[in-house]
């Protein structure tokens, strides 16, 4: 997907005073052509791949440009909002059904394929490494899906875990309602050193030892999933519950996707 540097879901907080569909709002400018309202809040996802999970834990991040608008040099997870097209992406596997009920909570039931895909799509926009089982595409893929459907594969996302949600604060110049998906690096298809498809979003792409990843500089909502990742690294799978990270003018709140307030 070709973006502008922001639109990406990185460092976003909840907020509850907004609709949670995440769908963009539009409005008429000068011309009448109808024009979309960069300050509505985008449905994104977000990729942790964790490699070595039983011996030397390590994560994929990459650091975003000294230019960038938002959050500028700060080290990331792969990931951006989802296209409209990405609801019709064929999966040659689907998520999981406990990820995908999770998905569906306070959110429309039928954005989770479109979820996978996005996150499959930015994981292969950004580093160049596949989530996907090979075989050929039916029909024609969409433009932004041709260089992965160019590869011999079909976009997979049984082996992605919801983990995390996340709403951008009011104020911010892009805001995303964000889905964080961990991964094994054993589900990719092909090298998990091998960068060179990536298409330059993020520079400085490595796999950082997760023990080590606080020294790098993060936005904040990077560094409460770190804790979650943390508390996974001995459990793959589901985790028993989803944190969504919420936030408004009137009150904060950190609750489980249910709406119950987690336990301090």
């Amino acid at each position: 997907m070709s973006r502008t540097p922001t639109d990406r879901p990185d460092a976003a907080q909840p907020d509850a005073a907004q609709p949670e569909t995440g769908q963009p709002e539009t409005g008429q400018g000068d011309t009448g052509q109808t024009t979309a309202d960069k300050s509505a809040i985008r449905n994104a996802a977000t990729v942790i791949v964790l490699r070595d999970r039983e011996r030397e834990p390590a994560i994929l991040m990459g650091q975003r440009g000294a230019q960038a608008a938002f959050m500028p040099n700060k080290f990331v997870f792969p990931g951006g909002a989802v296209d409209p097209r990405d609801a019709e992406i064929p999966l040659a596997a689907p998520l999981g059904p406990v990820c995908a009920n999770r998905l569906a909570e306070q959110a429309d039931p039928s954005l989770a394929h479109a979820l996978a895909a996005a996150a499959v799509r930015e994981l292969w926009e950004e580093t160049g490494l596949l989530l996907g089982r090979p075989g050929p595409w039916p029909g024609m893929p969409p433009e932004d899906w041709a260089a992965f459907a160019a590869r011999g594969t079909i976009p997979a996302a049984d082996g992605l875990n919801f983990v995390f949600r996340a709403i951008t604060p009011p104020g911010r110049p892009r805001r995303f309602d964000a889905r964080f998906f961990l991964v094994d690096a054993e589900a990719l298809a092909g090298d998990p050193d091998d960068f060179s498809a990536a298409q330059d979003e993020l520079s400085h792409l490595q796999w950082i030892p997760l023990a080590r990843a606080r020294e790098f500089d993060l936005p904040f909502i990077t560094e409460v999933v770190l804790a979650e990742v943390a508390a996974r690294v001995r459990h793959p799978g589901p985790p028993p519950s989803v944190p969504f990270f919420r936030n408004s003018d009137e009150e904060s709140l950190f609750l489980h996707l249910h709406g119950r307030p987690m336990n301090d």
